[in-house]
């Protein structure tokens, strides 16, 4: 999630077993930096190769069996800052609570997590939580602000009750929109062999969902209140790379890039109709039943020997804002 999100998670774990009112302070700190640490991994890039950062991106400093060892390097670091009033046990055991959170609260999100490197480059994507939330965080950051201001850790607490049960929403309000799009599927007649449910940004109300049928995939927005209600979109064909590529030799640079890409796009890859050199990453776009994409690759013919370039769109027009308020509301 977002490095505010990952911050007061963390604090609020650490805050929630300093019980002494000198620490309580000190521990939310600890557990805020400690809880943002892990997406240091962002610095991990290339000039030459734009694809590097997807590997380094959540994977070895989210993963459960770097915890000790990331919370170890945060306390290191912290401990000269903080020796005169705490203990180097002390820093590490709030460093290590909120290290503890990231790669469990990324996993909740859509983009994938490395959650059990080395033992797998499987990326865990539980889709229950979008990757940013103000539902989600700011209840969080209310409470470890008053129990930082009252010096009291069962706020704290409260907080990791309410996240809890915030995220435990989402896997409910996964649930549903999945069943809404399984009967939409249904009535075309279709029998999806690959579906996925993803909240929209700042809500779990509004989802995105994709399933896949005889080579196409196809993408729908489902508004889940008290009834499941669809919004039709649209559908593309799967990327085939002999197909579509045919000029392209397996063995280039180029081939490994995309499935490398298709790797950390959980295999949601399809041809741009609008440029046929790109390839985009169909789980996400700015409207949920569309698929105008987030980021895409593009293949470079004239320049075989390169990698990918790696491009991503992050202007929201005004048309596209106001569509997706009047879906949400």
């Amino acid at each position: 999630m977002d490095p505010l999100s990952q911050g007061v998670l963390g604090a609020s774990a650490a805050q929630s077993i300093a019980s002494e009112p000198g620490k309580q302070r000190l521990s939310l700190l600890v557990g805020f930096l400690a809880g943002m640490a892990p997406d240091l991994d962002v610095l991990i890039r290339s000039a030459e190769d734009p694809l590097l950062f997807l590997n380094f991106h959540r994977q070895f400093t989210h993963s459960l069996l770097f915890i000790p060892v990331g919370a170890l390097l945060c306390a290191l670091i912290l401990y000269p800052l903080l020796r005169r009033k705490l203990k180097f046990l002390t820093i590490y055991l709030y460093a290590f609570l909120g290290y503890a959170t990231h790669g469990l609260l990324d996993s909740c999100t859509s983009y994938g997590t490395q959650l059990f490197w080395p033992i797998s480059d499987v990326r865990i994507s539980w889709n229950n939580v979008s990757i940013i939330d103000p539902l989600f965080t700011l209840p969080i950051l209310i409470l470890i602000a008053v129990a930082f201001t009252r010096k009291q850790s069962h706020y704290a607490r409260f907080a990791l009750i309410y996240a809890l049960f915030y995220l435990s929403l989402g896997v409910v309000q996964r649930e549903r929109a999945e069943s809404v799009v399984l009967a939409l599927a249904e009535e075309r007649g279709h029998i999806p062999t690959r579906l996925i449910a993803k909240p929209t940004i700042g809500n779990l109300y509004l989802w995105r969902v994709i399933y896949e049928y005889q080579g196409r995939y196809y993408v729908d927005a489902v508004k889940v209140g008290w009834n499941g209600t669809p919004i039709l979109g649209s559908s593309i064909d799967m990327l085939d790379v002999a197909k579509d590529y045919p000029w392209l030799s397996p063995d280039s640079i180029q081939a490994k890039d995309i499935e490398r890409f298709r790797w950390f796009s959980e295999g949601f890859l399809a041809r741009n109709p609008d440029d046929h050199l790109m390839i985009i990453d169909v789980r996400y776009s700015f409207l949920p039943n569309e698929l105008s994409p987030l980021w895409v690759i593009r293949l470079k013919p004239e320049a075989p020997r390169q990698h990918v370039d790696y491009l991503v769109t992050r202007d929201l027009t005004p048309k596209q804002r106001l569509q997706f308020l009047e879906m949400l509301f």
